[in-house]
């Protein structure tokens, strides 16, 4: 019979996570236990479980009173903050945020280019098979298909954090002006928060200005494109209010990417309907699935997605890389990366 290490760890991994990846969590140490329980975790397994990997399901703490660890297999936690565990000071929780900036941030810039080069006006052509008038026609004031370029324009991102910092680093390079709010503006530097190598704005020198989330009006009037990446939280329910859209230019674009409830639905859809403001781009809403009935579904200058920007071919295993990373460092007796705030609620 096989003695167990010293010291061993035991880790529930409660995602149906490949064999491949399972392996390559156990590599790291031989002091780690894994075990992957998918879709549900027996009860028996909970016994001396140390470390938790989940997606949804959290276990009461008299289940797994051992339970010192949770990474959670997504970035946001407004789904989880009022389980128990959550509350248990003695448990450390970590989110999977970082792995998702890449694809969400060419998803915001997808969207930026679709509305700037008209590529639903372009599609309802199509669909019609009608070559559009003034195709063009470049000195034609009313051409539908003339378009600013992104370079040179101002894009405020509403929370500088990992996705926020990769959009910056990728508008820049498109010659763009960048603004951004901040919780804490006086340190523009990225905190200790998972990011993809050569990814993001890690000192925060993008911005030429960082706003306080309380002057998020005066930024929005500079603003041709406005990004809402801020997580959802008791501070940000509604922060896009009817007074933050109607301080947007009658040019501008709204894209939204972080969590529906961060705006006013109906002061949305308000907006939109009365073109106080050129469109919007969504992929997150107040109410998901978005019910039929939702006027959203019906207006030209909305372009609907259905909460897919964080989503990748490669999500597992850019999830298991951050998770083996935590593990090392928990191994090690060293901070954790994406630590849960639970005074600020992410």
């Amino acid at each position: 019979m096989t003695q167990p290490f010293p010291d061993q760890i035991k880790v529930i991994v409660s995602m149906d996570f490949s064999d491949q990846i399972i392996e390559h969590i156990r590599d790291l140490s031989p002091r780690l236990r894994v075990e992957r329980h998918f879709p549900t975790v027996p009860d028996r397994a909970w016994e001396n479980a140390e470390v938790l990997y989940t997606g949804r399901a959290l276990p009461s703490p008299t289940v797994a009173p051992r339970l010192r660890w949770i990474q959670l297999h997504s970035a946001g936690i407004d789904h989880l903050v009022n389980e128990p565990l959550m509350q248990a000071q003695d448990v450390e929780v970590t989110t999977s945020s970082g792995i998702h900036a890449t694809q969400m941030s060419e998803y915001c810039l997808a969207m930026m280019l679709a509305f700037t080069y008209k590529i639903p006006l372009l599609l309802e052509h199509q669909a019609k098979a009608e070559w559009a008038p003034k195709r063009g026609d470049m000195l034609h004031p009313e051409d539908p298909f003339a378009t600013r370029e992104l370079r040179g324009q101002t894009l405020g991102i509403v929370g500088y954090g990992t996705i926020g910092r990769e959009l910056a680093r990728i508008a820049d390079s498109f010659g763009m002006k960048v603004l951004a709010t901040k919780r804490d503006v006086m340190h523009p530097e990225a905190g200790n928060e998972y990011a993809e190598s050569g990814t993001g704005d890690p000192k925060g020198e993008i911005p030429q200005r960082l706003y306080p989330p309380e002057a998020i009006v005066s930024m929005v009037k500079l603003c041709d494109f406005l990004v809402i990446t801020v997580p959802l939280t008791a501070q940000t329910r509604h922060m896009i209010n009817a007074e933050v859209l109607k301080a947007m230019k009658k040019t501008a674009i709204l894209v939204n990417v972080g969590r529906g409830a961060v705006i006013d639905e109906a002061e949305l859809i308000s907006a939109l309907a009365a073109e106080r403001f050129a469109g919007a781009a969504l992929d997150v809403f107040e109410e998901e699935p978005l019910p039929p009935t939702s006027p959203l579904w019906n207006m030209n200058n909305v372009i609907i997605s259905p909460h897919v920007s964080g989503n990748s071919a490669r999500y597992h295993e850019k999830a298991a890389d951050l998770f083996i990373e935590n593990l090392r460092r928990y191994l090690d007796n060293r901070p954790l990366l994406n630590r849960v705030q639970r005074e600020q609620g992410y």
